[in-house]
């Protein structure tokens, strides 16, 4: 039989598990054994009177699904069966369920068990215990790395928060109130699955098979209650919208637009942490919409939120904004398990603002993208001048199309353009040049302005654009094998990212939109063709992570780590 398409296969997927929780259903137990109960469909964990309403907890024969234990990376399946042979209870727990029932590529398997951190660590020869405010055990297997947190940790982390329940109700089973006390430590019920390959089994405690059957993202508690108590869970539910093109609840809607102001009382490393999943995983387009929706793109990214402002006012619809086609097009180019580093959406946030302020002829942006894009001089000239009417005018980056710029001219405002690019770099890691940047804007008022992208990460993007700097004539072209490299993209390596940055605004410049990619002329698509491109997202097939080039070293002592709740 003929493979499906993503599409179809994702249809598919979506409809069993809409059929498999049909209302009807709903009021049905799925697996015998520790309890047995009848379940409703009514969302909730506790009553008001804040008793547990254990006939809510449903336990749900995961091949029903099309969930089974060979869709576990094999690192995982050999940390749960290590924990388990060693006597302790271990489940894999939060997004790579959901993931796995949307028929999306985990980003990664996180395990949680019984043992406690120091045990953990003993078993494995490769472990370490990182993170203050959220220790978790490191485990490396095979090359890749398992994330393991334990019952007992969150247990004393969740103490005098989420869980107002001490005493196990009568009639409950002890473990799954220890997993239920876990699920109200987290951040979304969509996260709160527990999954036991060994015996394909899926817990919830949370209602979370209703919302995921809904596309719906709702928090575990009350949601001002749930933002309140950890401002990063406002950005962590607008990317797992973004990502999943989910909706929110009605009460999560109304708390992300009355609490959003909230997320400038997080560290700026925080912040930049959850931006960096947001932009960083191919969704960074409808992330930076539903910032602007709720009011954060003028707290995080000011210069961007009074650009669209200003854009929008004059008629122009916010996707079709230069800066959108560039992060759109970013999102064509990377996936969840093949992300770029934070240097990539700093240096075309970069651009952007640049050519904002100064705009360009599109035979100097041809040049300048074609440069980067690993072409020499001569073919970057002739190749700008030969498709410079074929450009997309952008108002107000792209000046015209003409084409009557001499070589030295082009050479030297290409040179003028890469300073500027680098000069407007400061506007996101200095609060000055943000600040003197935004008078441009007189009439939009941000109060806010944090700066979150570090002067180290800064340095960093301006190294990209030093080779346009100057002398552009006498650039030679490099060596490629005609692709993208997703592992040195993933390490922030200068040379890919240049690669990359010039595909994504030659895609932009030339691409009006995917339909119009067949009938623009061969030429500009000769190297563009991805040699590995991002996996698409098979239920029946999850690939096994065994990549030999992960630098354990850095991944085992990296003891900054903060623990995040995963997406």
């Amino acid at each position: 039989m003929a493979a499906l398409s993503h599409s179809s296969k994702s249809k598919t997927v979506l409809s069993r598990l809409k059929s498999f929780l049909a209302p009807e259903r709903l009021k049905c137990s799925f697996v015998a054994g520790e309890g047995r109960a009848h379940f409703s469909s009514d969302t909730g964990a506790c009553s008001g009177s804040g008793q547990v309403e254990i006939s809510k907890w449903r336990k749900i024969d995961s091949r029903n699904l099309g969930l089974t234990r060979s869709m576990v990376s094999i690192p995982a399946s050999v940390v749960l069966r290590n924990l388990r042979a060693a006597g302790f209870e271990a489940y894999l727990v939060g997004g790579c369920i959901r993931d796995l029932l949307l028929n999306k590529v985990p980003k990664d398997f996180d395990v949680i068990t019984t043992a406690s951190l120091k045990q953990v660590k003993k078993k494995f020869q490769r472990a370490i215990i990182v993170g203050k405010r959220f220790p978790i055990c490191r485990v490396i297997i095979k090359g890749c790395l398992v994330e393991v947190s334990s019952f007992e940790t969150v247990a004393v982390k969740s103490k005098s928060k989420q869980v107002d329940i001490s005493e196990m109700p009568k009639g409950c089973n002890p473990r799954d109130f220890a997993r239920w006390k876990n699920c109200m430590s987290r951040d979304f019920t969509v996260n709160s699955l527990f999954f036991d390959p060994a015996v394909n089994v899926i817990f919830d405690y949370t209602n979370a098979m209703a919302d995921l059957r809904s596309l719906k993202l709702s928090t575990v508690i009350p949601a001002q209650r749930s933002f309140k108590e950890d401002e990063a869970r406002i950005l962590r539910g607008l990317r797992l919208a973004a990502r999943l093109n989910l909706s929110f609840s009605k009460e999560t809607e109304v708390a992300l637009y009355s609490l959003s102001s909230l997320v400038a009382n997080l560290s700026t490393s925080r912040i930049g942490l959850e931006m960096n999943n947001m932009l960083s995983y191919g969704a960074a387009e409808p992330s930076l919409l539903l910032l602007k929706r709720f009011n954060l793109l003028e707290i995080l990214l000011p210069f961007h939120a009074a650009y669209i402002s200003e854009q929008v006012d004059n008629q122009l619809g916010i996707r079709s904004l230069m800066l959108m086609k560039l992060f759109f097009n970013l999102d064509q180019l990377i996936t969840c398990d093949r992300p770029c580093n934070e240097s990539l959406w700093v240096a075309i946030s970069a651009f952007n603002m640049a050519l904002f302020s100064n705009p360009q002829h599109a035979v100097v942006v041809l040049t300048f993208a074609s440069l980067l894009y690993s072409r020499t001089w001569e073919e970057s000239v002739n190749f700008a001048r030969e498709r410079a009417l074929d450009t997309r005018i952008y108002v107000p980056e792209i000046l015209d199309a003409s084409n009557y710029l001499s070589d030295n001219e082009i050479a030297d405002r290409v040179s003028q353009f890469s300073e500027q690019v680098k000069n407007a770099v400061n506007i996101l890691t200095n609060k000055d040049c943000l600040f003197h940047a935004m008078t441009r804007f007189p009439g939009f008022f941000s109060c806010y302005g944090v700066v979150f992208v570090s002067q180290k990460m800064g340095q960093y993007v301006k190294n990209i654009f030093n080779i346009l700097t100057r002398d552009v004539e006498t650039i030679k072209a490099k060596e490629r094998s005609g692709g993208i490299d997703y592992h040195l993209l993933k390490d922030g390596n200068i040379c890919e990212n240049r690669f990359v940055l010039g595909k994504i605004i030659l895609r932009t410049l030339l691409y009006r939109n995917t339909a119009e990619r067949g009938s623009v002329k061969a030429e500009e698509d000769d190297k563009m063709q991805v040699t590995n491109p991002p996996q698409k997202s098979v239920i029946k097939e999850i690939p096994q992570h065994s990549d030999k080039n992960v630098n354990e070293k850095r991944i085992l002592k990296d003891n900054n780590h903060v623990k995040p709740n995963k997406d």
